[in-house]
């Protein structure tokens, strides 16, 4: 079935590739990072965020021994951790900055949520732990947060993993 631009492609689609990669590439603009409250009812977009890295990473432990051949290192992965940097402008009296203040000053733990706030898809999810929630003020821009997680355990795929009945950004 032809999607709604391929309707209007003319000469047989010979150069109009809807189906290439950069056609169904992402902007990050709508990528976006959202945390629930704390009875988990409602998915809250992070107000006035800007950047957003979804970090993934593995311990590497080397398994080099006398006979490894040609003089080069082994190694495998060991452990895994994920952590989020976020990044924007200041909204005090937003509700998403509020529960921030309140999970970081109590040391409680943050259920996140990556969406694709385009098609409305959940892309990551997990439980988190704020470890840096730094507010800077200059004197000649805008006021401005950035904002660090730490993972607690995997960080579930949500493209890979979809879940059936999805709580969407509010």
């Amino acid at each position: 079935m032809k999607n709604f631009l391929q309707m209007f492609a003319y000469d047989d689609n010979a150069y109009c590739d809807f189906d290439s990669t950069s056609a169904k590439a992402m902007a990050g603009k709508d990528i976006i990072l959202a945390i629930f409250n704390a009875d988990g009812t409602k998915l809250l977009a992070i107000s006035g965020q800007q950047g957003l890295t979804i970090n993934r990473s593995a311990d590497s432990i080397e398994i080099t021994s006398k006979d490894t051949a040609g003089g080069w290192k082994g190694k495998i992965a060991g452990m895994k951790e994920w952590s989020i940097d976020n990044d924007g402008l200041y909204v005090p009296d937003d509700e998403s900055h509020t529960l921030l203040s309140t999970y970081f000053d109590n040391s409680e733990p943050v259920c996140i949520k990556v969406v694709n706030n385009k098609t409305k898809a959940g892309m990551f999810g997990g439980l988190a732990v704020i470890t840096d929630y730094p507010i800077e003020a200059p004197y000649d821009d805008a006021v401005t947060y950035s904002l660090t997680l730490e993972g607690m355990g995997a960080l579930t795929d949500l493209l890979a993993n979809p879940i059936t009945s999805e709580t969407e950004v509010g």
